[in-house]
């Protein structure tokens, strides 16, 4: 569950990068002029308002172009300036961030005046946004599953302590102890197994994650974001619940078992 949970948080921070950094870019058949362009910034926001309008020309995609080929950039010697369709960058606000809006929105600026093609990697975008619906759906199966694995393993477990033990317990209810003076080392020992077990899981997986991290180092001008751990109140969380379920579990299967 937790490395399921990890890999959610970190891929739904992904998820808030391409959220703040999405743009749609609209290319032209012609070079609008100053009237033109008011006219297509009046037309972008009767759909709707958002964070940013750029116009880029045709030299300027070429300067930009040649700044991304680098060393490479000699390959365009003999290319004319011009050569690259104008375009308009739109930056959308958050509340177009859901797929339904930018697919509406994408559809509706193709529908104007001298538009070539509207680009956003439409289906990369897609894929990626229905990974993060897939992910959080197996981290609540996960969850439930753990919580299900936990009840019957702890409660089988303290079942097989039980019988083991049944002439001590016999011995106790004869001297007068009370149920929960019963109940209390099994409680006891449940959750010390709940806390054991997820401690060591949480240990385990920081080991795992900084192994990862460590491999596969990213410098800090790199375009990939940088990955992080759960945080300490999540850490103190997990461990927990983990413990009040196991604790529980434990309780519960102490009372079936000795009809307490």
């Amino acid at each position: 569950f937790s490395f399921f949970y990890l890999l959610y948080t970190n891929v739904l921070h992904v998820s808030r990068l391409l959220d703040n950094n999405l743009r749609l870019i609209v290319y032209l058949n012609d070079e609008p002029g100053k009237a033109m362009q008011e006219e297509y910034r009046d037309k972008i926001l009767k759909f709707d308002s958002v964070e940013k309008i750029e116009f880029v020309s045709r030299k300027e995609a070429f300067k930009r172009f040649a700044k991304q080929l680098k060393e490479n950039r000699d390959v365009l010697k003999d290319m004319p300036t011009d050569f690259l369709p104008p375009s308009i960058e739109i930056y959308p606000l958050h509340s177009l961030d859901a797929m339904t809006r930018i697919k509406r929105f994408s559809d509706y600026l193709e529908t104007l005046p001298g538009v070539l093609k509207v680009q956003y990697g439409r289906e990369w975008v897609a894929r990626f946004y229905s990974f993060v619906k897939l992910l959080r759906i197996v981290v609540v199966l996960s969850g439930v599953l753990l919580l299900l694995t936990t009840t019957f393993v702890v409660g089988h477990t303290i079942r097989l302590t039980l019988l083991s033990r049944q002439r001590e317990l016999e011995l106790l209810r004869l001297v007068g102890a009370s149920n929960n003076y019963i109940r209390m080392p099994f409680f006891l020992e449940g959750a010390l197994q709940g806390l054991a077990g997820s401690a060591g899981g949480i240990a385990a997986l920081y080991l795992l994650f900084n192994w990862i991290s460590l491999r596969f180092a990213i410098s800090s001008t790199s375009f990939l974001p940088q990955f992080t751990f759960f945080s300490m109140p999540v850490i103190v969380a997990i461990i927990a619940v983990t413990t009040l379920l196991c604790g529980s579990g434990s309780f519960s299967s102490t009372k079936k078992s000795l009809r307490l």
